[in-house]
């Protein structure tokens, strides 16, 4: 039994117009309408090998840098210089220079190490950079916190940080105790919107017996902005000899412990208000699924 003719049977032929077609500068698109090729494995056969015109690519946001790159090797330049001048990873440069002839060597071991060391430190500096945009930015989102996000962010926030009642040990307190002046600040807001008043806070600083004691009193002191006589007695851990602590040097200042005095109500109202956050997120999530 025979069959018809394919448009595809005289394959050479076919790649020959393909291949003329690509080098007077059409698409992939306008080859493929001029020879009414619809398979795309086909199309890739007859192209294959064939590069594309520069008009169909695509810019892209490291041309520039890449060209400048390659301009520098050109000029004898290592690929720490590089790094150095255009804040590029050296991974990057490899790639785009690596067609190029390597430079020779001019400078001593100690010189090379030197570069390479400001190469990193250039690096790490534009992350530092770009990691400092990215939490500016995120911040800015935020904006203000109505009276109902910040109540819903201060259960949230007693909940994880807080102390709990437990079945086997009764404890209704209102207990927070954290090492954050950031989360300080939040919850003694917190605080205010509930209408605690601050003459029923009681707070003390626990920290370790080998780090300055005093300076951290004064630093807790000033953020509750109060006078260092009223904190508590300070609740001092005791060094284990066995164990490298890492929680060192001048911005470690211990913790805050600050308590609610006869809070049990407000404690109660606390544990009803987070599972009232469960239940509606719960509710939520099973709503979102059906």
């Amino acid at each position: 039994m025979t069959h018809a003719p394919s448009k595809y049977d005289d394959f050479e032929k076919l790649r020959e117009q393909a291949v003329a077609l690509r080098r007077a500068g059409l698409s992939r698109r306008q080859i493929r309408d001029r020879l009414h090729v619809d398979n795309n494995d086909i199309l890739n056969r007859l192209l294959q090998g064939e590069p594309a015109p520069e008009w169909t690519k695509r810019p892209n946001a490291k041309d520039d840098l890449r060209e400048k790159a390659r301009e520098l090797r050109l000029q004898g330049r290592t690929y720490d210089q590089i790094q150095v001048e255009l804040g590029c990873s050296k991974g990057s440069i490899s790639l785009w220079v690596r067609d190029l002839p390597k430079p020779e060597r001019k400078r001593s071991r100690e010189e090379a190490s030197a570069i390479a060391r400001r190469g990193w430190e250039a690096t790490l500096r534009l992350r530092e950079e770009e990691r400092q945009r990215t939490k500016a930015a995120a911040a800015s989102e935020i904006g203000t916190l109505s009276d109902r996000e910040l109540f819903i962010a201060g259960v949230a926030l007693y909940w994880a940080e807080g102390s709990k009642d437990k079945p086997y040990a009764r404890r209704e307190n209102v207990q927070f105790v954290n090492s954050d002046p950031g989360v300080i600040h939040v919850y003694l807001a917190w605080l205010d919107l509930l209408g605690v008043e601050r003459s029923r806070l009681r707070s003390r600083v626990m920290i370790h017996e080998t780090a300055d004691i005093e300076g951290a009193e004064s630093y807790w002191a000033h953020l509750l902005g109060v006078d260092v006589s009223l904190l508590q007695k300070t609740t001092v851990k005791k060094h284990n000899p066995k164990t490298v602590r890492k929680n060192v040097g001048d911005g470690y200042r211990g913790c805050l412990a600050i308590t609610v005095l006869q809070g049990a109500e407000l404690y109660r109202r606390i544990e009803g208000w987070w599972y009232g956050i469960v239940g509606a997120a719960t509710a939520a999530d099973l709503a979102n699924r059906t």
